[in-house]
C-alpha cells in the first residue's frame, strides 16, 4: 500500500493541475485567493495537499483567523461560499480534514469550519440551511424566452428607464465600491476594504470582471463576477436603493448571464442564500436551481459551539446602530470589522 503524505504547501502549477481535474473542484480552491486574502487581511494561508510520489491527489485550502475577540479559528474558506477538501477519494479527503485539526490545535484554535459542496465523509454534522443558487446556461435567446413573464418584464423596464450596462475592468472598481459602501451600511452590514477587492481582481486578473449600470452618467450600481472553469460566479453585488424602482438589478444580472452565455460558459452561479429567503427568491425567479451546501463546524479542545441564534438578539440591535451610522465612517471603520467576519 502506497504512503500518502499531507502537508502544507505553497498552491503553484500542481495544485491547479489537481483542481482542474476534480469534479468537486470550486472557485474557493482556486490558487489566486491565497495571494489575495493574505495580502489585503494579513490572514495566515494554511494550504495542505495530499501527495503521492509526484503527484498531488487532493487539496485543501484555509486560512488561520486571529480574532481579537472569539479566538483563532481556522476556515476553509473565508468569505466564500464553499471550500473544504476537494480529493481524488473520501479517505484522501478525510485525511486532509485530519491533518486540518491537527494543525488547527497546534494554532490554540477555538474551531475548524469547512464550507464544502459536497457532504464530508467524517463524523461530524453539516449545517445545511443554506444553498448555492445557480443557473444552467444556453443561448440568450432561448433562456430569455425561458424567464418567468415578470422577469423579461423587469429588465425592458429597467432599459426603458434608460439603464444601461457596460463591462468594466479593474479601473472600474472604485465606482462599484462607492456604491457597494453606502449599501452594505444601509443593510446594517460592515463592508469590505477596497484592498481586499482589488486584490481578488488583481489576483484573478482577466478571469475577474466589473459590471456596471449606470442612468447617464450616474453610477446605479454593478457587481463583481469571476470566471472559473465552466462557471461565472458573482460573489458581489450592489444597486443604489433610490433606482430600485428602475430594476436596476435585473437588468445588470441579465447583461451579465447574456456576456457569460457569449463567453461560452455552462453555468452561472448566484451564490449562497438562505433557503426561503428574499436573495433565494430573488434567484429564484431566474430559473437557478439549489445545489447544497455542506458547512461543518468543529470544535476544538473545550470550545464552545457558537451559533447564530446565541447571539440573534444582540446582532439585531448591531445591524440598527450600523444603519445609523454615516456612510464615511463605515467606510472607515467596517474593513477593520469585516476582516474577522468570516461568512
Amino acid at each position: 500500500m502506497r504512503v500518502i503524505e499531507i502537508r502544507p504547501v505553497d498552491p503553484g502549477e500542481p495544485w491547479t493541475r489537481a483542481v482542474d481535474r476534480s469534479e468537486h473542484a470550486r472557485l474557493a480552491h482556486a490558487p489566486a485567493w491565497h495571494a489575495a486574502i493574505s495580502r489585503a487581511y494579513g490572514h495566515t494561508p494554511l494550504y495542505l495537499a495530499a501527495i503521492d510520489g509526484d503527484d498531488i491527489v487532493g487539496v485543501l485550502p484555509s486560512f488561520v483567523v486571529r480574532r481579537p475577540l472569539g479566538g483563532t479559528v481556522v476556515t476553509s474558506m473565508p468569505f466564500l461560499d464553499s471550500g473544504g477538501p476537494c480529493a481524488a477519494s473520501p479517505a484522501i479527503a478525510a485525511a486532509l480534514v485530519a491533518r486540518l485539526v491537527a494543525e488547527a490545535r497546534d494554532r490554540r484554535a477555538r474551531f475548524v469550519e469547512l464550507r464544502s459542496s459536497t457532504r464530508l465523509p467524517i463524523d461530524a454534522l453539516p449545517h445545511e440551511s443554506k444553498v448555492n443558487m445557480t443557473l444552467a446556461l444556453d443561448a440568450p435567446d432561448v433562456l430569455w424566452r425561458r424567464f418567468d413573464k415578470t422577469v423579461r418584464n423587469q429588465v425592458r423596464k429597467a432599459e426603458r428607464s434608460g439603464l444601461t450596462v457596460e463591462r468594466g475592468g479593474a479601473g472600474d472598481l472604485a465606482a462599484f465600491y462607492d456604491v457597494f459602501v453606502e449599501r452594505m451600511r444601509d443593510l446594517g452590514s460592515p463592508v469590505h476594504a477596497f484592498a481586499f477587492l482589488r486584490h481578488v481582481v488583481d489576483a484573478f486578473g482577466p478571469d475577474a470582471r466589473v459590471m456596471l449600470v449606470r442612468h447617464g452618467r450616474e453610477m446605479v450600481g454593478g457587481l463583481v463576477a469571476i470566471a472559473f472553469r465552466d462557471r461565472v460566479v458573482v460573489p458581489w453585488a450592489t444597486c443604489r436603493k433610490e433606482y430600485f424602482a428602475s430594476c436596476p438589478n435585473m437588468l445588470l444580472y441579465w447583461r451579465t448571464i447574456e456576456a457569460a452565455c457569449a463567453d461560452g460558459f455552462a453555468r452561472f452561479e448566484f451564490g449562497r442564500s438562505t433557503r426561503d429567503s428574499g436573495t433565494w427568491r430573488f434567484k429564484k425567479q431566474w430559473g437557478a436551481e439549489e445545489e447544497p451546501l455542506f458547512w461543518y463546524r468543529l470544535p476544538l479542545g473545550a470550545a464552545r459551539e457558537e451559533s447564530d441564534a446565541q447571539h440573534g438578539a444582540g446582532a439585531d440591535v448591531l445591524v440598527r446602530m450600523w444603519q445609523r451610522l454615516p456612510v464615511a465612517i463605515t467606510r472607515q471603520v467596517g474593513p477593520h470589522i469585516r476582516k474577522y467576519l468570516i461568512q
